[in-house]
């Protein structure tokens, strides 16, 4: 909804809100990458859903600053979460009722629409996991859609990569003897 000239509010022709009449989507980032990784399926389930102030450490591509927590339930979170470069940012709900499942979608962001999605997906495999990580993110912005563009041409490598590092790191610090 928008305002109208001389007042009122102009609905889009097609009755979704959100979107300008006679103005094209923006371009989404849309991709699945798939690997495997150590961490057992339990493993990759409790680095997903970890929404202590360990986040930051178990996933270092986040922001401290941008990381704000508002809710957490059985199988639900509310969070905000982002990054210092760029300076984006997202308030999403995860879901993980689904076993062998997390899905993030944003409720509110500053570089996405809301709606736009992140899921992984997992099961054991091999001593460890198979992971896949579909990326799904609409940008409203400027700094958004340089960053579709980005996620576009390197997203698959540098998130397979980040992620997997992640739940390797994740994993081995697990099996670590804890210090006395």
């Amino acid at each position: 909804m928008w305002p109208a000239p001389g007042g009122g509010i102009l609905l889009p022709d097609d009755g979704v809100v959100g979107r300008r009449p006679g103005r094209e989507e923006h371009p989404m980032a849309k991709f699945t990458v798939g690997f495997d990784t150590a961490a057992a399926p339990e493993q990759v389930l409790a680095a997903l859903t970890d929404f202590t102030d360990r986040r930051p450490e178990i996933w270092s591509g986040l922001s401290r600053d941008a990381y704000e927590v508002y809710e957490v339930g059985g199988t639900s979170a509310v969070i905000r979460e982002g990054n210092a470069r760029p300076r984006v940012w997202a308030r999403e709900r995860y879901d993980w009722s689904t076993p062998g499942l997390v899905r993030w979608v944003v409720l509110e962001s500053n570089f996405c629409a809301p709606g736009s999605s992140v899921q992984a997906s997992f099961d054991a495999r091999d001593g460890g996991s198979h992971v896949e990580i579909g990326w799904n993110r609409t940008p409203t912005t400027t700094a958004g859609r340089l960053m579709v563009v980005f996620m576009k041409v390197f997203g698959p490598a540098l998130l397979k990569t980040y992620v997997r590092r992640s739940l390797d790191a994740y994993a081995a610090a697990e099996a670590r003897p804890a210090a006395a």
